[in-house]
């Protein structure tokens, strides 16, 4: 978020803490993205903040209540207050159970993919209206599409973008049995807590084959996944690589060093269409 949105946006989370009862007298920003992740102290709660104009924030109440009901390994909401959307001064504000990380220790490649079949265990018992993950692509499309949305990506880059999502969103969806997914489960979405791996941020849950879900995983995730479609998980690979490629390359995306993570993304595009012998022109 820009600055002067920042410091209107710490304070609407810190306001609706204290109108709940909650102790707020610090935030610390843990995220600062497209929307704001904040530790708010000493009451020891997570606030999600975002625009009102730009947010799924009930969708993603709605569906961590409902997994959490069944089991799957999530981030919880806080307990100590009323489970739902808040909304002030233009930002809407989630509250979450905050957790403590433990200490510094590699999740192993096996432990990650119990994790992550254990949430798509969860996820086939709980019926929400969501978007197929072309939908996801197709965003991606629009902005490879528009020149004045991605004013900086070369010509010769924009055409390679668009047609490796193009046919790769025609491959794919074509394919494998679907169910609900979480849309991003990469490592930056699994907490490793004292209560083992818990996975946040549902607001990007979508339908589709579980290899577009490990495809943002490790790659080492997936050797050890029951079932997995290899060739299926390759090609998704490529298309997570396309689309948060295109997503660094829109003119209002704010993830930090987004620019160079563009340049190296097209090039792992690139490679990748030639490791697999993918021609996707045409």
């Amino acid at each position: 978020m820009q600055a002067s949105e920042g410091a209107r946006a710490v304070a609407a989370a810190k306001s609706i803490a204290k109108s709940l009862g909650l102790t707020a007298d610090e935030a610390v920003v843990l995220q600062d993205s497209n929307k704001l992740s904040l530790r708010l102290l000493p009451c020891e709660v997570l606030a999600r903040v975002a625009p009102e104009s730009a947010q799924v924030a009930q969708f993603e109440v709605d569906l961590a209540r409902r997994l959490t009901e069944v089991g799957s390994p999530v981030a919880v909401l806080d307990p100590r207050v009323e489970p739902r959307v808040y909304e002030r001064d233009g930002f809407v504000v989630t509250l979450w159970s905050y957790y403590e990380s433990v200490p510094a220790q590699e999740v192993s490649a096996a432990e990650y993919a119990d994790a992550l079949a254990r949430l798509h265990a969860g996820m086939r018992e709980v019926e929400v209206p969501s978007p197929h993950f072309t939908d996801r692509v197709e965003e991606a499309q629009q902005i490879v599409a528009d020149r004045e949305q991605s004013p900086d990506l070369a010509e010769a880059d924009r055409e390679l973008l668009g047609d490796t999502l193009r046919t790769l969103r025609r491959r794919i969806g074509a394919r494998g049995t679907e169910q609900l997914l979480h849309g991003e489960p990469h490592p930056g979405n699994l907490l490793s807590t004292k209560d083992g791996l818990l996975f946040i941020d549902l607001e990007t849950c979508c339908r589709g084959p579980i290899e577009f879900d490990l495809a943002h995983a490790p790659d080492e995730v997936g050797d050890h996944y029951p079932g997995v479609d290899r060739k299926l998980l390759r090609e998704c690979r490529i298309l997570m690589t396309a689309m948060v490629a295109a997503w660094r390359w829109d003119r209002d995306d704010e993830f930090p060093d987004g620019r160079r993570m563009g340049v190296e993304w097209l090039e792992l595009v690139r490679t990748a269409l030639e490791r697999e012998g993918l021609d996707v022109s045409g």
